[in-house]
């Protein structure tokens, strides 16, 4: 009798311990699928991307670049990525508009937006009062801050500026190569990009020193990190071990923008030369967990008071933040 307890006792014990083995393997052959835009908010990524195609990340992994939000976040919310790149306000749109199917995970670029012209009559957001302004970024982080900045310095962003919208930076360069005294908005890398092809460009404008010259407790935001709350739930020490990368990716990025514009150029997001430049001036960063959520709130609450629009039509709850 002694001898049949012992027995069924250690096959009880192999029966757990091949239950607990199986749960591992599944969390651990989990491949994450992410996808990211062509500028600095994919450039922080690179170093994660670059550990997946050797072998050696924590998870597997499979990346797209896109060239625009339009293309990855369909994607998201269809289940078909679980963690995307995305301009900060479309987060809080996001999150409303799918009844928190989504939480952000990381703030992952600070202010990458600049005023450049050809010439040297910027020497203020006033200044800009009567100019035609290309831009891209309609309905996202560059739209509001430039209307915001516009509109705290006493210029109507209706009535006193033309700004024409165009959909990628690409077309704002070529526009301003066809101008004789072009002024327009764009974000890093493409400042770089720009100063490289049009003769006499300047940056006369960092639209990040025009937000905090305003001192209204809150910070310019560009990028941050969404995750599908499907996705978190189902895979926690995945989505930690990609938090543990990410945030190595983007301490190697900024400390060795040599060898990190390497890895850019080789995934598509831009050339080396211009990575090696702009690196420095991209603000690319890693703020998740508690810490993300005083800057996060702060935006949001600036935009919100603008236009409710910009965030979804109210501000997030609790809930929006991924805690692990």
């Amino acid at each position: 009798m002694k001898k049949l307890v012992a027995i069924l006792l250690t096959l009880a014990l192999l029966v757990t311990a091949f239950a607990g083995c199986a749960a591992e393997t599944t969390e651990e052959d989990v491949t994450i699928r992410i996808g990211g835009l062509k500028g600095p908010t994919s450039m922080g990524l690179v170093k994660v991307m670059e550990d997946d195609e050797a072998g050696t990340s924590l998870n597997d992994y499979e990346f797209t670049i896109a060239a625009s939000a339009d293309e990855v976040t369909p994607k998201l919310i269809q289940g078909e990525l679980d963690i995307v790149a995305v301009p900060a306000n479309l987060a809080s749109v996001l999150y409303n508009n799918t009844e928190g199917a989504v939480q952000l995970l990381a703030i992952n670029t600070l202010g990458v937006i600049y005023i450049v012209e050809k010439g040297e009559s910027i020497q203020s957001v006033a200044d800009l009062k009567g100019k035609t302004i290309y831009a891209t970024g309609k309905g996202s982080t560059p739209e509001y801050a430039l209307r915001y900045i516009l509109a705290e310095n006493g210029v109507n962003p209706d009535t006193d500026v033309t700004i024409e919208w165009k959909s990628e930076p690409t077309e704002v360069v070529a526009t301003l190569n066809s101008t004789e005294d072009g002024v327009a908005m764009l974000p890093q890398p493409f400042v770089t990009v720009a100063q490289g092809s049009v003769e006499g460009l300047r940056v006369a404008i960092d639209l990040t020193e025009a937000w905090d010259a305003l001192d209204n407790g809150s910070m310019l935001l560009t990028g941050v990190l969404l995750v599908r709350r499907e996705f978190a739930e189902a895979h926690p020490q995945a989505l930690a071990d990609f938090l543990e990368e990410y945030e190595a990716s983007t301490t190697f990025v900024n400390e060795n923008p040599a060898d990190a514009s390497v890895i850019i150029e080789k995934v598509g997001i831009v050339k080396a030369a211009v990575a090696e430049k702009a690196i420095p001036y991209c603000n690319i960063t890693f703020i998740a967990g508690d810490d993300m959520k005083a800057p996060m709130d702060g935006y949001l609450a600036v935009l919100f008071e603008q236009n409710p629009k910009s965030v979804g039509g109210t501000l997030p709850d609790e809930d929006f933040y991924y805690a692990e």
